[in-house]
């Protein structure tokens, strides 16, 4: 199929996609290359589309934008959607996803963004929502109901889309027989709201037999999330602090206002929650998809895997913990040595935050079946590391 990249209303190149091996196999012109996605943009050479990396580095980019591989009971998510493979869903609604404005124009089809965007057009999502997060559900026999942004999202977790009173909603689950994920992702809400620190705002809900969390989307039809793993793949690694030092830098040269702090908050979040998977897909910065113009350092999102999820025991409190500082993975007590003013925060605001913590995952209790046991020791684990920063504040 020959076909157009758009990004919005802007043609970016022209190249021709087999749909039988799920890949471009010509590059017949290049329109707008900064108008790429940002990842793409260092392996265009003017003088070659086709011999070096730009054709091989665009099929991986549209794949990448499929569920992948390893999504939580993906094999049981294909059977309810009636396909084989991820890939075949990015056909359905022209790759099309919530948080950016790229798709695929077929060559010689007359239509527009604003014709099938689904910023401003509904979408079918009650059935996919249902095959992607119910334990029970049957197959999707509805073409429409495939047309729809849940065909474009990451990660690892059960999710879905969905539309209430126009605004759009990313649902998420725990991970296997997990079920904290949505609770820490409101955890994190609760103390980014106490200590000022720019963030997604999660709540939780319930569908049928599991408590989700539940956010707006923070991309809207004019901007999109350029992760730091696209913005850091041109940069010279070190493997380690200077990493995350020239990844402010760059942001700085791109006009970005208190980059530095903003990163900051965002690490000083992880030390709290113990979010052991800060990875470079979920933090990055907004920018406008008209102009081009880096905005800001995007909202703290995805905090789930938190307070120790994959090594929690009955019998026992995990007193050290790891995190992700860029390609680095490092004790908590070690990354939180990057905040330089720790006196900016005030700690006393986190004073009854293991509280409401505890009333929390009480409240669910009777869905979750998560043990009174359980709930106390993550909510001293959670005070401990509030502690822990309140030490550092005192001696910084």
């Amino acid at each position: 199929m020959k076909c157009i990249l758009m990004n919005k209303n802007t043609e970016v190149l022209v190249a021709d996609y087999d749909d039988a091996v799920k890949a471009f196999t010509r590059i017949y012109e290049v329109k707008n290359i900064e108008y790429a996605p940002y990842i793409l943009r260092s392996f265009y050479e003017e003088t070659d589309f086709n011999n070096n990396p730009l054709r091989t580095n665009l099929s991986e980019w549209f794949k990448g934008r499929g569920i992948p591989s390893w999504r939580d009971k993906l094999d049981l998510l294909l059977n309810r959607l009636n396909i084989h493979t991820p890939t075949e869903l990015l056909d359905k609604a022209f790759g099309l996803s919530l948080s950016d404005q790229y798709w695929i124009k077929p060559y010689d089809l007359d239509i527009k963004y604003d014709d099938i965007n689904f910023f401003d057009h509904d979408f079918d999502y009650s059935e996919f929502m249902e095959a992607s997060l119910s334990l029970n559900s049957k197959t999707i026999t509805k073409e429409a109901s495939l047309k729809t942004p849940n065909n474009t999202t990451d990660g690892m977790l059960k999710k879905a889309w969905i539309i209430e009173d126009g605004t759009r909603y990313l649902l998420k689950g725990g991970y296997k027989n997990e079920i904290l994920q949505p609770f820490n992702e409101v955890l994190a809400s609760m103390i980014c709201d106490r200590l000022g620190f720019d963030h997604v705002t999660y709540t939780l809900d319930t569908y049928k037999d599991m408590v989700v969390s539940k956010c707006p989307c923070f991309i809207n039809k004019d901007t999109e999330l350029v992760t730091a793993y696209q913005i850091r793949n041109n940069m010279k690694r070190h493997d380690n602090t200077l990493d995350y030092e020239d990844y402010i830098k760059e942001l700085e040269s791109h006009g970005i206002e208190n980059a530095r702090e903003k990163l900051e908050n965002m690490y000083i979040l992880d030390f709290i929650i113990m979010n052991e998977d800060r990875h470079l897909n979920n933090f990055g910065i907004i920018r406008d998809v008209n102009n081009l113009k880096w905005l800001d350092i995007c909202p703290i999102f995805d905090n789930g895997q938190s307070l120790n999820i994959p090594y929690y025991d009955e019998d026992e409190v995990i007193i050290s913990g790891h995190g992700r500082l860029f390609y680095e993975v490092k004790p908590f007590d070690e990354i939180i040595k990057i905040v330089k003013n720790p006196k900016r925060i005030d700690i006393s605001k986190l004073e009854d935050i293991p509280e409401e913590f505890d009333k929390l995952l009480h409240k669910y209790q009777k869905i979750t079946h998560i043990s009174d046991k359980r709930i106390y020791r993550l909510c001293a684990i959670l005070q401990r590391q509030i502690n822990k920063l309140k030490e550092l504040i005192e001696q910084s």
